[in-house]
């Protein structure tokens, strides 16, 4: 079938990561955001003999496990949520029946798969949110959102999004609309020219602390009157901090080239599983603090008895899973990347009074070539594009007797797990985590045994 054609079908079956397949005229047919069950209209984008791609140009029946009304107005347009319309509990089909249909060509049909856990709050979860300034069509009034989905440029204001709460909601709106009275202009990615780049917001489940950070270029100062704005508004929670970062990089990421404290402090706490985090701005911390209890009981079971053993924390961010791990080790070593969190890991360590705790700053390649001693047992939690082969050949040389997995990419998850197939390890138990609910994103969660 060649490219630019219009046809129907009614989608199979869901991939990860929320592929919709059908078949047309006999093809099959890979389209992105789609429910299992909807009669679509597609464009043929990508065409050929054996796997077709599409693109969905309508919704023609929707999908029996839709319920009748979406709780987001902006869904659909908004490029955040992908599930809105279905019940609770078909999301956690569908997610659990992805990450099986995605691991068995590595693990074989009948490997040992445990479905999935859900989150406790399936809406208002989420404690961190990047939000982007821009407009919703060419030279349209400034918005401040998310990017529409399918493109790179529009960006729809979601004041009304149903994965966090009210005030997350209310800051989103107050702030756009004072720089939309002091005509304040955007940066236009193209032309590198404007001021507003992001607003990042963070608030603690537990303690309701909340941090804002506006991004900006150089050529801004934000002033009192922006900071007296965000404390005069009515918010369930405390406003910890108010900081302004400057960041004159041409990529759409949320970096910072200076940061400015506006107002408080530069960080705020939360808890989990009774233990308490200092988390900064560019701390990684999982998005759903309650799912994260959830996903930490579930890693330290699957973890078992580390009773006088000493447990290596790998990619281990501000130090959560090693300091669950800590009252029951020898020792935890965690190994991250990114400095901030590792001096964050050291102090939150020190706050819950964990004196077997060490925190290395590093690659985990060059830091592993480092230490000298030799863990009993390794905890993974990589980045979305899993671990490097090289890094990955150095955590297999120690051949420890147990490894747990923890991925937010089943994708990369299959790939790496073929290697430790072939290095001598078991798949034991696998797991899922929904931390994202409404989105297409799931937590992936492994046990490998060694041969002996």
């Amino acid at each position: 079938m060649k490219k630019g054609i219009i046809a129907e079908g009614i989608v199979e079956s869901i991939q990860f990561p929320n592929k919709g397949i059908l078949h047309i005229e006999g093809q099959k047919m890979v389209v992105k955001n789609a429910l299992p069950g909807q009669r679509l209209q597609v464009m043929v984008t990508k065409g050929g003999t054996k796997k077709l791609e599409g693109r969905v140009l309508e919704v023609l029946e929707s999908s029996p496990l839709e319920t009748a009304e979406c709780p987001c107005i902006h869904f659909g347009s908004c490029g955040g949520c992908v599930y809105q319309t279905l019940p609770y509990e078909e999301q956690l089909k569908i997610k659990a029946g992805q990450a099986e249909s995605l691991l068995a060509p590595v693990l074989g049909n009948d490997f040992p798969f445990e479905g999935i856990l859900g989150s406790p709050r399936a809406a208002e979860y989420r404690n961190k949110m990047e939000f982007s300034f821009g407009d919703a069509v060419k030279d349209g009034p400034m918005t401040l959102g998310m990017h529409k989905r399918g493109s790179f440029y529009d960006v729809v204001t979601v004041d009304q999004c149903q994965i966090v709460d009210e005030d997350y909601r209310k800051i989103l709106r107050g702030v756009l609309d004072f720089f939309r009275d002091r005509q304040i202009s955007f940066y236009k990615k193209m032309q590198r020219t404007g001021i507003l780049r992001h607003l990042v917001v963070r608030k603690a489940a537990k303690t309701g602390e909340i941090l804002v950070m506006l991004v900006t270029t150089s050529g801004y100062r934000a002033d009192e009157e922006f900071v007296q704005m965000l404390r005069g508004l009515e918010l369930n929670g405390q406003l910890a901090g108010i900081l302004q970062a400057v960041n004159d990089s041409p990529a759409d990421v949320v970096q910072s080239d200076e940061l400015l404290l506006l107002y408080g402090q530069d960080h705020f706490y939360e808890e989990i599983l009774g233990l308490r985090f200092k988390i900064t701005p560019f701390s990684f911390f999982q998005t759903n603090s309650l799912g994260a209890e959830v996903l930490y009981n579930a890693a330290r079971e699957f973890v078992g008895s580390v009773e006088g053993r000493l447990v290596f924390d790998l990619y281990s961010g501000t130090g959560t899973i090693a300091q669950v791990l800590a009252p029951i080790a020898r020792k935890v070593i965690g190994v991250e990347i990114v400095e901030e969190a590792v001096v964050a890991a050291r102090e939150n360590a020190a706050a819950n009074g964990l004196e077997n705790c060490e925190f290395m700053a590093g690659d985990v390649l060059k830091v592993l070539e480092e230490i000298q001693e030799k863990p009993d047992m390794i905890v993974l939690d990589p980045p979305r594009d899993g671990i490097h082969p090289k890094a990955l050949g150095k955590i297999l040389d120690y051949g420890v007797e147990r490894i747990v997995y923890i991925s937010c990419k089943p994708t990369s998850l299959a790939r790496d797990l073929e290697v430790f197939l072939a290095r001598g390890y078991q798949v034991k138990r696998v797991k899922c985590v929904d931390m994202f609910p409404a989105t297409a994103g799931i937590e992936v969660i492994s046990l490998l045994e060694k041969f002996q």
